[in-house]
């Protein structure tokens, strides 16, 4: 049974919809403005718009931010709803283009987009000039549900059902040092040998320090004197001699500066996984980048 429905009666416009929604989850205009490559004045303007259009007061402001009045709380569910109808729709028509020609987006963590993915690329652009490539650098993972990229590649198995998700193999994290610094402690040939070594810190959470607990190297905070988020900053830190790092073994043996802190040990594991969006699979170009990726990331 076919349901007519009354379009007249959409009393706003879908534009001003998203408007509100992105500022919604940015928690402020300049957020938003940024998210939706926009001026904040004319982000402004289409906020209130909506809520003239439909009568309510949707923000209150607190501080720099906003914060949602219970009638935008109310609403958001709403358009969150239209939000997630629109991204499908984007999701549905990449997914039915079949030309080998346009962009996409790839993200990867800043290490492997630094340090793995340049010669991918460049055998890519030489193979299809019509592609175009953006490379999201983030250790922070891209939501390809919403499109921050087609492809990703990942150190963990996603959990999203409508994902594609490609094992491509397990690679070995060791770790690294100067030899001036392996020298300076003593050349460690056992893990308690390493019990006063310091190590550069790239974890908040306590992970790595369990993680070398596993295998046999029992340190606490106090063996990690410098921290940052930022894999790279920590690779640079460890040339210069400042510590003890972790890092891909195919990156770390192929640096020059470093070398392996008690070589004969056996790494640790970790997975890398090829993932993309399930409705992109029907996209000849996704699809051919999917599989560069594949092949190139597995060594073959």
């Amino acid at each position: 049974m076919h349901i007519c429905m009354d379009w007249r009666a959409v009393k706003f416009d879908w534009n001003r919809a998203r408007a509100f929604l992105v500022t919604a989850e940015e928690g402020s205009l300049s957020a938003a403005a940024r998210a939706l490559g926009m001026a904040q004045p004319t982000l402004g303007r289409q906020v209130d718009a909506l809520e003239q259009e439909l009568k309510l007061v949707l923000f209150e402001r607190v501080g720099r931010g906003l914060t949602l009045t219970p009638s935008g709380l109310e609403l958001l569910d709403h358009v969150r709803a239209m939000g997630d109808a629109a991204s499908k729709v984007s999701l549905s028509a990449a997914g039915q283009s079949q030309s080998i020609e346009g962009l996409i987006c790839i993200a990867a963590s800043e290490t492997y987009a630094l340090h793995i993915l340049p010669p991918i690329i460049a055998k890519l652009r030489r193979l299809e000039p019509g592609i175009n490539i953006e490379i999201v650098a983030s250790n922070t993972p891209s939501d390809l549900r919403r499109r921050e990229a087609d492809i990703a590649i990942r150190n963990f198995r996603p959990s999203e059902p409508d994902l594609i998700a490609k094992k491509i193999r397990d690679v070995p994290a060791r770790l690294y040092a100067t030899p001036q610094y392996i020298e300076n402690i003593g050349n460690p040939k056992l893990p308690y040998d390493l019990r006063n070594a310091e190590f550069i810190n790239i974890d908040n959470t306590g992970a790595l320090i369990t993680g070398l607990g596993a295998i046999g190297i029992s340190v606490t905070k106090a063996n990690f004197p410098v921290m940052t988020e930022s894999y790279n900053v920590m690779w640079e830190l460890v040339k210069q001699g400042v510590g003890i790092g972790i890092l891909d073994g195919n990156i770390g043996d192929a640096e020059p500066l470093v070398e392996r802190v008690l070589p004969d040990m056996e790494p640790m594991m970790f997975p890398i996984w090829l993932v993309a969006h399930r409705e992109l699979n029907t996209s000849r170009r996704i699809r051919m980048v999917f599989d560069l990726l594949a092949t190139s990331l597995a060594g073959d």
